[in-house]
Order: structure tokens, then C-alpha cells, then sequence
């Protein structure tokens, strides 16, 4: 095998591409990654792990406002944006560098440049051509800027671990999770923060209890939060200040920071996908099964690029299976796209697992039933600041199974992981009953529902 021929090469270093090349290497074969950029993709450097600090940062702000109701003689200061991002790219950058060093340990090679397709197993990267049996786009996604006047005077997630000083107001345009939770962290470092919704309800796609919870909690800290406006137009003023210009006629101006968190993209431009045949969907996401084959033999698409389930874990876990099927000798092995864990870092946090009541419903009809409770936690005896926290449970049937299980409050990112162990498995609500609860803590409403 010569040096420009592979086993398996990787188009995009990130969670999905570093993932099963690592696997297929584990397997003895000969693998290669593909990345223009730093190592580790959108989760490492603009997304999950960078935004985590970040959340962090804010947490410790509701803490401090929080201390002095404990009786600590603690008063908040200024804060200085530029230590927490100094000490945040640091973080990023150690690993950037471990990704290296982990690859050349692990004899995966990498690529660096765009790469660009000559048939289905032949890429062009950087003025070179490879070869390989299997090639794996794992490109991912990016974010989508809108099509009107003066959108390039805001800056979309990825512009936001660039700045360089906390804006005194900023506008974050968007209803997804990177909307609520960019705004989420900016409120509590201290900017003045409106959230501009095109539709009616921020988070759309989660169940009612979840978004609702949160609406109110924004609210509660001060989030101006305008739903049903759709920006047609940003300007900048004499002073230097943004102005939105909405199709309703309203103005919103004096903003120093306009964040556009309307959506991502499949990053595809220049891959020259039509050398292959690759079959694209009307978003330009790439298709893939349920075992990651596109409609190529001898390609294969996981992660963001193909527009499902878009989260870290779910990228790692499709990139490893898909390495086993291919080299590991297990045929049948892929991923299940069904009951995947999500949180939200919102302030405060959501975890939710399953379907929401509304899907249960659509799907069960009268045979869903649910458990629901509001109460605020211990944490809050002693604050004058009190968020709440809710929990509900979506069941059916006669044996009534857990459908869905959906969280918001402090904890419930870390509180989630075992119930979706639990619902994976096929939980009763009679199961949850008998499991002791665990006292005093915010998890244990989930076994004693009525």
C-alpha cells in the first residue's frame, strides 16, 4: 500500500471523522483524516466544549448573586471577559494539541487542506490525490446567515468565541438551543440580552413543560424576549450601535453585538460530491441510512452533514459502529437513532430523553398518560432568586412504559443520563416507583410521581 492509499480515510477531523478512524485503526487498518481547519471540529473549538466553559462562567454568576442569601459577605465586582476566554482558548487548544499527538501515536495520518472528490475513492487534498476503500464524509455542519441587508454586521455561534470584550447589549436572533443558551450565558456575565423569535415559543421541537419553564425563567432574569419578529434588516447608527429593523415594523436599536443562531447548515461546498453520485437531500444534507451507506458503495456520511440528531455522542457513536460493521466483523452493528439523550445549557438546564407529550400523543392517542411537577428545589431555601425546577413523565399503556422523560432545573444535565439508561430499556412507571429515592435531591420527584 503506498503512501497516498488508505484502508479508510475521513473527511473531517471532528467528533464523527476523529471517531471512526480511531476505531478502524484499532482494527489495524490503515486510516487517514481530512481537516482545513484545528482538530477536533465544531465541538471542540466552537461548540460543546468552549460554550461549556462558558456556562460555567455564568453559573458561577448566579452563584456569587446567590452567596451573600447563604451569609457570605460576597460582592460581585466587575468581571473581566478576557481572563475566562484566555483561560477558555487554552483549554481548546490543549485539545487541539492532544488530538495530534493522539494520531500520530495511534499511526493515523492527517491531511491537512480542503478535500475535494475525483471519483468515489480518490480525494484531492492540497494538489495530492488519495486513495481508499472507504471514505467517510464527516464534514459536519455550519451556521446559517440570513439573506437580508446588513446581516454581515452581526456574527453568527462561531463569532461569538471571537469576541474579544462582553457586549453591553447584544441581540441573539433565534429560537434553538444555541440561541437560548448563548443568550443564557451573556445575560448572566452581565450584557443586556434580547432574544428575537420568528415564531411564537423559543425551543420548539421540546415538549411544552420544557419550553415554558424556560420562557419564564428568561424572563425572570431579565431576557427581553420578542417573539413572532422577523429581522428584515440590520444598521449601524452614527454611534456606532446596531439597529434591527423587523418586517412588523418594530425597531430595536443602541445593540452592540448582534448574534445570528437561526440555524446550521451541512458543510459540503467543495467536496465535488457530484463526482460520486452521492445523493443529497433539498437541504444539501447528505443521505445516509441507518448503517451510515450513502447511496455509493464504499462512501459513508455520519454526524451533523447528514442532518440527524446532530449532537456530539450521536457522531462518535455512528462513527465507532460503523468501524466495527465495516472491520470489526459485526455486520449488523449501527447505530439506533431512537431515545437519544439531549441536554440544553440554558439557565437553567434542560435534559430530555424520548418522545414529548405532544409526539406520544400523535403516535398513542388516549393510551398516553402523564406525571408532572413543578417545586422549587432546596438549593433556593435560603435565595431570594428562585427558579424552579420541573419534571415530567410520558407514559402508555396499560403497563404504562416511559415514553419520555424530560427535565428542567439545576442538575438536570447531570441527572439524566441514568433515566435514559433506564427508558433504553424499557422502563415502567411501576419500575421508577420501586427504585428508593434518593433524599434530598431534585431527581428523586422522578421516582415519586403521582
Amino acid at each position: 500500500m503506498s503512501e497516498h492509499s488508505f484502508d479508510l480515510i475521513a473527511i473531517g477531523a471532528g467528533s464523527g471523522g476523529l471517531s471512526v478512524a480511531e476505531r478502524a485503526a484499532a482494527y489495524g487498518k490503515r486510516c487517514a483524516v481530512v481537516e482545513s481547519r484545528r482538530l477536533g471540529g465544531t465541538c471542540v473549538n466552537v461548540g460543546c466544549v468552549p460554550k461549556k466553559v462558558m456556562w460555567f462562567g455564568a453559573q458561577l454568576a448566579h452563584a456569587l448573586a446567590d452567596a451573600r442569601d447563604y451569609g457570605f459577605d460576597v460582592t460581585r465586582g466587575d468581571f473581566d471577559w478576557n481572563t475566562l476566554k484566555t483561560k477558555r482558548d487554552a483549554y481548546v487548544s490543549g485539545i487541539n494539541a492532544w488530538y495530534h499527538t493522539y494520531l500520530a501515536d495511534s499511526d493515523i495520518a492527517v491531511l491537512s487542506g480542503h478535500a475535494r472528490f475525483v471519483d468515489a475513492h480518490t480525494l484531492e487534498v492540497g494538489g495530492q490525490t488519495y486513495t481508499a476503500e472507504h471514505i467517510v464524509i464527516a464534514t459536519g455542519g455550519e451556521p446559517v446567515w440570513p439573506d437580508i441587508p446588513g446581516a454581515e454586521l452581526g456574527i453568527t455561534s462561531d463569532g461569538f468565541f471571537e469576541l474579544d470584550t462582553l457586549p453591553r447589549r447584544t441581540a441573539v436572533v433565534g429560537a434553538g438551543y444555541i440561541a437560548v443558551e448563548l443568550a443564557g450565558v451573556l445575560n448572566a456575565l452581565g450584557s443586556d440580552v434580547s432574544l428575537f423569535l420568528r415564531g411564537d415559543h423559543l425551543l420548539r421541537r421540546f415538549d411544552s413543560l420544557l419550553r415554558e419553564h424556560l420562557t419564564e425563567a428568561m424572563l425572570e432574569d431579565g431576557i427581553d424576549i420578542l417573539s413572532r419578529t422577523q429581522v428584515a434588516q440590520v444598521r449601524r447608527a452614527a454611534d456606532g450601535t446596531l439597529g434591527l429593523f423587523c418586517e412588523q415594523g418594530r425597531e430595536s436599536g443602541g445593540f452592540d453585538a448582534v448574534i445570528w443562531a437561526i440555524g446550521r447548515q451541512p458543510s459540503v461546498a467543495g467536496l465535488n460530491l457530484e463526482a460520486t453520485g452521492v445523493v443529497t437531500d433539498a437541504a444539501g444534507y447528505v443521505v445516509a441510512d441507518a448503517y451510515q451507506n450513502t447511496n455509493i458503495e464504499g462512501v459513508y456520511a455520519l454526524g451533523d452533514v447528514t442532518g440527524r440528531a446532530e449532537l456530539t455522542p450521536v457522531a462518535i457513536a455512528a462513527g465507532r459502529r460503523l468501524a466495527d460493521r465495516l472491520f470489526g466483523g459485526q455486520p449488523e452493528r449501527h447505530l439506533s437513532y431512537e431515545n437519544i439523550p439531549t441536554v440544553v445549557f440554558s439557565h437553567p438546564p434542560i435534559g430530555t430523553v424520548g418522545l414529548t407529550e405532544d409526539e406520544a400523543r400523535e403516535i398513542h392517542g388516549s393510551a398516553v398518560k402523564t406525571y408532572q411537577t413543578s417545586f422549587t428545589p432546596m438549593y433556593h431555601a435560603a435565595t431570594e432568586r428562585k427558579v424552579k425546577t420541573a419534571v415530567k413523565l410520558v407514559t402508555v399503556g396499560a403497563k404504562e412504559k416511559v415514553l419520555g422523560v424530560h427535565i428542567i432545573g439545576q442538575g438536570a444535565d447531570e441527572m439524566l443520563q441514568g433515566f435514559a439508561v433506564a427508558l433504553r430499556m424499557g422502563a415502567t412507571k411501576r419500575d421508577l416507583d420501586d427504585t428508593v429515592a434518593i433524599h434530598p435531591t431534585s431527581a428523586e420527584e422522578l421516582v415519586t410521581l403521582r
